[in-house]
């Protein structure tokens, strides 16, 4: 083989080993867990590819959304987090009226339990501190009630 057909071959073989791997990891089952968004791998990513981090939950739930008709746009989650929890998807609202009622706010998107599980998206976490059940609910109660979560600008 010509010594310049080489780096080619070498860039070709990692390319292919990295594509394969890439479809192998997503095509496993997830024994132990209650979704993609719950299992991440040792790079910092989700199972289904998408970084474990504000960003990557905005797109895997924009996903999911996309597969299941719920409407919405990154910068309308996003701004809606902002104000919600700052990005904190472990943020708690322990001092308005429905954490008086005993059903505080919760997560990124600051839902009840009660929203949660009725709005709760199939194939995401039943978890109301997961980011991406999270964004995902949220979205698909505000889709519900506002038409989307676009059309959210304060406390919903």
């Amino acid at each position: 083989m010509p010594a310049a057909a080489q780096p080619r071959r070498n860039r070709l073989a990692r390319t292919v080993a990295v594509v394969c791997t890439g479809a192998a990891v997503l095509a496993l089952p997830l024994v132990g867990a209650t979704s993609a968004s719950a299992a991440t791998t040792p790079s910092g990513t989700t199972l289904a590819g998408y970084p474990n981090n504000l960003d990557g939950w905005i797109r895997q739930s924009l996903a999911i959304m996309a597969e299941r008709g719920i409407p919405g746009t990154y910068n309308g989650i996003h701004r809606n987090i902002m104000r919600e929890s700052s990005g904190n998807p472990n943020a708690i609202n322990l001092w308005d009226s429905n954490a008086a009622k005993g059903t505080p706010s919760k997560g990124l998107l600051q839902v009840i339990d009660p929203t949660f599980a009725a709005y709760h998206v199939p194939g995401t976490a039943y978890d109301p501190y997961d980011p991406v059940a999270n964004i995902t609910a949220a979205c698909n109660y505000a889709a519900d009630r506002y038409g989307s979560i676009d059309n959210v600008f304060g406390a919903y």
